[in-house]
């Protein structure tokens, strides 16, 4: 009888233990939305301010997914236009592009001015996707002012970011706004002491990861003792 007890113990032992690996692995693939400043420290310019500029290299490498977050820190006299349509992209030009394909996120008219800029991109959509800026007939995106990527489809996106809404954003580059529709319920990423935080999107997702490591560890815990 005592033989039979050890070998249910054992047997419940190795269960919690596979429990433990489990949760573990699930953990593991818990990744949270990613914020992503574009040019890092250089920003979002033309080649003729900033002559060390390689957008493409800088994406390489990198894992864009839906829900991520693109930050342009550029100014007033440089746009935002993102793109699916290659010929678009290719030709620098979005003027005869269709409003289902392309989106310029600072509508405001170029202006010479060093004033800065940050707009927030999000990626909504799977496949490839194109950057440029559009302003003085793309002649900014013929001097190096561009860039491509390509969207996974990740986690997929988060709420606030699902739904359609029939309300523009603000065209005001300073306010964050864009001249395309968004989500009323827009989730905006904050910016708290110059340094870029994760939507609470990807607060949650983080919290959901902790508390599978808090429970594995309790696992490991009861086994030892």
């Amino acid at each position: 009888m005592e033989q039979k007890h050890q070998v249910s113990g054992c047997s419940f032992r190795c269960l919690l233990l596979i429990c433990c690996l489990v949760t573990l692995l699930s953990c593991h693939g818990t990744v949270a939305y990613k914020n992503y400043t574009v040019g890092d420290s250089l920003g979002w310019f033309d080649n003729l301010m900033k002559p060390t500029v390689d957008y493409q290299k800088w994406a390489a490498g990198k894992t864009f997914s839906l829900g991520d977050f693109l930050f342009f820190d550029t100014d007033k006299n440089h746009s935002v236009v993102q793109t699916y349509n290659a010929t678009t992209y290719e030709q620098c030009n979005y003027d005869d592009a269709e409003a289902d394909d392309t989106t310029e996120w600072s509508a405001t008219a170029p202006q010479y001015s060093s004033d800065p800029v940050t707009v927030p991109v999000p990626l909504l959509k799977v496949g490839t996707t194109y950057f440029f800026s559009g302003n003085y007939d793309g002649e900014q995106c013929q001097h190096g002012q561009h860039f491509k990527i390509n969207v996974t489809h990740g986690q997929g996106l988060p709420e606030s970011l699902r739904s359609p809404s029939e309300a523009s954003a603000p065209a005001n580059p300073e306010d964050g706004g864009a001249d395309t529709s968004v989500p009323a319920n827009f989730d905006h990423p904050k910016n708290t002491d110059d340094e870029v935080k994760p939507s609470s999107r990807a607060g949650e997702t983080v919290r959901g990861g902790r508390l599978h490591v808090g429970f594995a560890f309790l696992c490991v815990l009861t086994l030892v003792r």
